[in-house]
């Protein structure tokens, strides 16, 4: 499908675009390239194709979450810059 000049300078416009005339011509043959691809692409039968999400199947590669021991509260407020009462201390940073 060729766009005509007068098209692609309305979708510049809808884009907030300002295209010098070398670059609305450029546009012109990329945006009809794309249509074209677009119009091929719609030929396709797909009737027997399965809809699906992903090209590939996807599959989680998270671990397992098992419970387990933590850290001893003393080797982790020996790592803080500040602390009090057993807790770490931050700055503050709402009023």
């Amino acid at each position: 499908m060729k766009l005509s000049i007068e098209q692609v300078r309305h979708i510049a416009e809808l884009a907030k675009l300002s295209l010098t005339p070398e670059e609305t011509e450029r546009y012109r043959e990329q945006l009809s390239a794309i249509l074209d691809y677009a119009d091929t692409l719609q030929q396709l039968d797909v009737a027997d194709i399965e809809p699906m999400s992903h090209a590939i199947s996807l599959t989680n590669v998270t671990r397992p979450d098992v419970p387990a021991d933590s850290y001893p509260r003393e080797e982790i407020l020996a790592n803080a810059p500040d602390q009090q009462d057993g807790q770490i201390r931050v700055r503050a940073f709402l009023e």
